[in-house]
């Protein structure tokens, strides 16, 4: 369907027409109309499928259709996405999309100073794309008002609920008016988006262009089974023989992404990597750099996995399988877009295989496998990873008690060498052995000031000795020794 079927205005169609698009895609062409009537959305569609400009373009034009020329501007339109990446892209949308209205947008997320968005906030904006923590930051320091919100999207909602932005978004919802316009989209949908959706979506209209968690079509997808040891070394064949011009890599760590882009720098191929810790600068930079081609190869954690809109990328790496099998339709879902064709390689080590199983589970079918030839992995046949050897502790046969507390003579008895006599001394039958004798025990000093009755006797009567044998030869007694007593006759 072409766009100028859609009850679009002039504006939004010449914006439309200078992005580059002319049609329609399904996901846009069953949202666009039903977002204009007014109604609650609930939609569903691959990645890549045009998500973004289906709730963009309406939004935009019901916006105009309630904007006064006011000298104060409120916040009429809330997007509230999981990352930064997204809110710069989504962002990046709503300036494109709206380059031809008189209507002002912004974007508020973490890892930035917040009072450029403070100063921005206070000159009036329409529209707001946000992710949830930014903006609870903001509603807590009172510098943003949401009391006339009229319409709220919730893009990635599915991320959103993976990254524990559950709380954070129902706080959000309590701040908004109640009588607004919700639209809920999303990738993937579960029972707890199901939920979620439940609690705040009016009469929704069900939008499912394709079957739940369906990787896209135009995707070769492809298996490489090799040693966990051996991936980066199978990576850089793969990018050097292809002659890979643009490949982005998911490892599933931080610290992964950042040894891996190092390692593949050494060998020669340029590669940065991208994650949370890096900082907001870093990451602009990189996705740039990495959309310019000035970097060959981007490496990125799941952070990167939505929002990511590069165009005509052509490759697509997992270097780890992801955890959740859902983050795979993810990660793939970043090539293949607009109508182009990608192809999604996974690097796959035997401890990986109950992951693919569970992903191929999820795809209800199987990805074809390729073996690289130099790199097949060791038990390729088997289905489950090796176990360690345990040694075993059980006694031989022929030990017997004495070899077991003589090593050295069991391994005589086994090489056929006469065992070496006992040095322990033998007692005769009659001889009884030997009592060992108790040490004493230690003697616990009394405390001081607590003598016993008889020691305190004890000390007069030596005291009374001395003062006898003075007085009967002036001199006094010698210690240790005792003065004889003279006795009268």
């Amino acid at each position: 369907m072409l766009f100028q079927n859609l009850s679009l205005s002039a504006e939004l169609l010449r914006a439309v027409e200078e992005q580059g698009y002319s049609e329609a895609t399904p996901i846009q062409a069953a949202a666009i109309p039903a977002v204009l009537d007014g109604r609650d959305i609930l939609a569903s569609a691959q990645t890549g499928t045009g998500k973004t400009a289906g709730f963009t373009l309406p939004l935009l034009q019901n916006l105009m259709a309630s904007h006064v020329a006011t000298k104060r501007r409120v916040i009429r339109g809330l997007i509230l996405v999981p990352t930064r990446e997204l809110a710069i892209q989504v962002s990046e949308s709503v300036y494109a999309y709206g380059a031809n209205l008189p209507l002002r947008s912004m974007q508020i997320f973490g890892g930035v100073s917040i009072r450029p968005q403070i100063s921005k906030l206070r000159k009036g904006v329409d529209a707001v794309v946000a992710t949830p923590g930014r903006l609870l930051d903001h509603v807590q320091q009172g510098t943003i008002e949401l009391g006339h919100v009229e319409m709220l999207v919730l893009d990635e909602a599915d991320r959103m609920l993976d990254m524990g932005f559950i709380r954070d978004i129902k706080r959000v919802l309590k701040l908004l008016p109640a009588e607004r316009q919700n639209l809920l989209f999303s990738a993937t949908f579960s029972k707890d988006i199901l939920n979620l959706a439940s609690t705040f979506l009016d009469d929704p209209v069900e939008i499912e262009i394709a079957p739940r968690n369906t990787a896209a079509e135009r995707v070769t997808q492809v298996i490489h089974p090799v040693d966990k040891g051996r991936k980066r070394q199978l990576l850089s064949f793969r990018i050097g023989e292809g002659n890979w011009r643009q490949v982005l890599v998911f490892t599933r760590t931080k610290r992964g992404a950042n040894r891996l882009a190092t390692q593949l720098s050494e060998d020669g191929l340029d590669a940065v990597a991208i994650h949370g810790n890096k900082s907001q600068g870093a990451r602009t930079k990189a996705l740039k750099d990495f959309k310019s081609g000035a970097v060959r190869i981007l490496v990125a954690t799941d952070i990167a996995a939505r929002g990511l809109d590069i165009e005509k990328l052509p490759y697509v790496v997992n270097f780890d399988l992801p955890q959740v099998p859902e983050d795979y339709v993810h990660r793939i879902g970043r090539t293949a877009r607009a109508g182009e064709d990608g192809h999604a390689v996974s690097l796959v080590a035997a401890d990986e295989r109950s992951l693919l199983r569970e992903i191929e589970k999820l795809l209800d079918t199987q990805i074809p496998q390729e073996v690289i030839e130099g790199f097949a992995p060791h038990g390729l046949n088997d289905d489950a990873p090796r176990s360690k050897k345990v040694r075993s502790r059980r006694r031989r046969p022929s030990q017997s008690k004495d070899s077991k507390s003589n090593p050295s003579a069991s391994k005589r008895a086994t090489s056929g060498d006469k065992p070496a006599k006992s040095t322990k001394k033998r007692t005769k039958p009659s001889e009884k052995p030997a009592k060992k004798r108790r040490k004493p025990a230690k003697k616990t000093a009394k405390p001081a000031g607590k003598r016993s009755t008889a020691a305190k006797r004890k000390k007069a009567a030596s005291k009374k000795t001395g003062q006898s044998a003075r007085r009967n030869t002036g001199k006094a007694p010698s210690k240790g020794r005792r003065q004889p007593q003279k006795t009268s006759r």
